[in-house]
């Protein structure tokens, strides 16, 4: 017999970046800059990240593409990954994800290797909620309270044990 299941999350939907705080703008506008600086020759598609360290410091990253294609990477796990090697211990506290050539009513989100590294981050940070801004250029911010909300029914370290 079938038992039924859903899975389901909150989020916010704010209509432009300014009716965030200071210090979220702040953090979009970083998240554009480090778009400008992707390198994303095949396809044109400049993808910036910032994240936020709970200490106030913000590291960014943008997508690094390779004529190879599965050689290149995503700006949430260069910002990430750069992060990270910086401070092991680090924790973040929200990262803003920015596609300045978007426009229309819905942001970029991550993609799935991405959701994947974001939530085993905040396994990493011992559950320490990773908050997601996701923005379209003059235009909506979604708001996500934490990144293992992106992933539901997700893979994670407890189908490594024997």
């Amino acid at each position: 017999m079938s038992t039924p299941a859903s899975v389901t999350f909150d989020y916010l939907i704010h209509a432009a970046a300014h009716e965030l705080p200071e210090a979220d703008q702040a953090l979009l506008q970083a998240a554009h800059d480090a778009a400008l600086r992707a390198y994303a020759r095949y396809s044109n598609f400049q993808v910036g990240a910032a994240l936020r360290m709970r200490d106030g410091r913000v590291v960014t990253g943008s997508n690094q593409e390779n004529a190879s294609y599965p050689a290149g990477t995503c700006a949430e796990r260069t910002a990430l990954h750069a992060a990270m090697s910086q401070d092991p211990d680090g924790i973040g506290d929200t990262m803003a994800i920015v596609v300045p050539s978007v426009t229309g009513e819905r942001p970029v989100t991550p993609c799935g290797i991405c959701r994947q590294a974001l939530l085993e981050q905040e396994i990493r940070q011992q559950g320490a909620p990773l908050r997601l801004l996701m923005a379209v250029p003059n235009g909506p911010v979604y708001e996500v309270r934490r990144a293992s909300h992106l992933l539901p029914l997700a893979f994670d370290a407890s189908f490594l044990k024997g």
